[in-house]
């Protein structure tokens, strides 16, 4: 009877009921939040995963300060429609040198997580330039400004540097050769590589959600 003393003194404390409900929330929180710091620091490059080229690396850039991500998401779920629509579904590895990653949710447009290859450079020209012309109910915008922007070697040689020293193992080779790679580029060049970058170089098999497996 005791212990229905102590709970009811409990409850009749709005303050003492407040201070206790608080620390459970903040213990809880903390055994749900602290491992995924952790797990997240585990996660490895998957086979095949490399940081982004000079060039791809640009594109990343624009694809973000365009507002990309917010009609276009980059995470395949592990549901058969979507796999069997968009390919193998998403793994943690390949987003590795993604800061921040560009999984999204929201998709007025397609998922983009294995469009690498899937189309051919000038496909991609046309239809970041005039986007009705290829996909007549398309509500994109025309992104014909990327084609007469140039892009800033330099910049992107810092920013190589600057990842280096977050754990992106960029060699020295590597960063002194980006001058050489951007010269002359456009920042619709840099998109459409990065675009042609997404999910190619993660060729594997995954079983599907009732066996058998899925190119």
């Amino acid at each position: 009877m005791s212990n229905y003393k102590y709970i009811e003194a409990i409850e009749k404390n709005l303050g003492l009921f407040g201070m206790l409900l608080g620390i459970a929330l903040t213990l809880g929180g903390l055994a749900e939040i602290v491992p995924l710091f952790y797990q997240a620091h585990t996660v490895k490059a998957a086979e095949g995963v490399k940081p982004y080229a000079p060039l791809e690396l640009a594109g990343r850039d624009i694809y973000v300060s365009e507002g990309c991500y917010g009609c276009h998401s980059q995470q395949i779920r592990r549901l058969r429609a979507e796999v069997q629509r968009y390919g193998p579904f998403s793994r943690a590895g390949e987003s590795v040198y993604d800061r921040p990653f560009q999984w999204g949710s929201k998709r007025t447009g397609p998922d983009l997580s294995r469009i690498g290859g899937k189309y051919s450079d000038a496909w991609h020209r046309q239809h970041l330039l005039y986007p009705r012309s290829l996909v007549p109910d398309s509500n994109m915008p025309a992104y014909k400004w990327l084609d007469t922007t140039a892009i800033d070697p330099l910049d992107i040689q810092a920013r190589m540097k600057v990842l280096r020293i977050l754990g992106d193992p960029y060699s020295d080779a590597e960063i002194d050769g980006a001058l050489d790679v951007l010269q002359n580029k456009t920042e619709l060049d840099a998109l459409i590589a990065y675009l042609q970058g997404l999910g190619h170089a993660y060729p594997f098999k995954v079983e599907t959600l009732k066996g058998g497996s899925h190119e």
